[in-house]
């Protein structure tokens, strides 16, 4: 049904333009990517097609590669363990909090500072208390002097320390989402489940946590394929050190194009991240699909 009454012609001619920035934004870098990936080339002399040779040295010889992936999956289960504390914080501040909006504005600030700011202060808070350290310093001053290490350069413990940053990071961002979706939930249905004798507790687990499945969806995509691509964090913090102890797949790219010169190997990398985002974003999506028919 033409609910705007104009013709098709019409509609794909406005719809175009837009079509081609995204196909050229887009799908255009990941072909270009993929064709490289086939390539020994350093992104400045004569590249040399070698099949996928770049692919057997990734699953087979590249020491740093499963390591880097191994965290980055943790990056993203970090990421989406989150959003449940979020959905359900979000539903307390919709019952008990008067301005809710305003909280979460609070809340919401951290995403909006850049990632340079973020990266720089929670360096000074993991720095040793020699160095002014304020999380060591606390630990000290309550007598936890054996819970004091130097965060970001344990390699059993930094990667654990950037995961934090990022979980306080994107709490509000998530928290907005959550709440917004919770807010959209008719009041309507809250005053009929009252008259059956379900409020409280007891109408968020079979109201309002059923209905925010389509939005918890959109947080966990959002998380997942976020937590893929980290990157900015952790180069601002600890470069993918100690001794590689913090390297995610992104940062691993970015090191085998443009420090190690190996611009095939990379986009290697970059076209088994994409694949990794598109198979499980299908899969979230498949089950979510089913989640929804349940409570639909």
């Amino acid at each position: 049904m033409n609910v705007l009454k104009v013709p098709a012609r019409t509609i794909a001619l406005f719809v175009l333009p837009c079509l081609i920035i995204y196909v050229g934004l887009v799908f255009v870098p990941i072909v270009v990517s993929v064709y490289d990936s086939l390539l020994d080339w350093d992104g400045i002399n004569t590249a040399k097609f070698i099949g996928l040779d770049n692919f057997k040295t990734m699953f087979a010889h590249d020491a740093n590669f499963w390591p880097s992936v191994r965290r980055t999956l943790m990056y993203s289960v970090f990421s989406m363990a989150e959003i449940p504390v979020c959905l359900f914080v979000a539903a307390l501040m919709n019952r008990y909090v008067k301005k809710a909006n305003t909280l979460v504005s609070i809340y919401f600030v951290p995403v909006i500072l850049s990632v340079v700011i973020i990266g720089q202060l929670w360096k000074t808070i993991y720095n040793p208390a020699e160095t002014g350290g304020m999380l060591n310093s606390i630990l000290i001053a309550v007598g936890l002097d054996s819970w004091t290490h130097s965060w970001l350069t344990e390699p059993k413990i930094a990667i654990y320390a950037l995961y934090f940053v990022s979980l306080w990071q994107y709490f509000g961002y998530h928290l907005l989402i959550q709440f917004t979706g919770v807010q959209n939930i008719p009041q309507e249905v809250y005053e009929a489940a009252k008259i059956d004798g379900a409020e409280g507790f007891k109408s968020d687990w079979y109201i309002t946590y059923p209905m925010a499945v389509p939005i918890f969806k959109i947080s966990i995509v959002l998380a997942f394929i976020g937590s893929l691509q980290a990157f900015d964090l952790v180069w601002v913090m600890t470069g993918g050190g100690p001794a590689h102890a913090t390297d995610t797949i992104a940062s691993h790219m970015y090191n085998m194009s443009f420090l190690s010169f190996k611009y095939g190997y990379g986009s290697a990398l970059a076209t088994f991240l994409v694949f990794v985002c598109l198979v499980f974003t299908v899969v979230i999506n498949f089950v979510f699909k089913k989640v929804e028919a349940k409570y639909s």
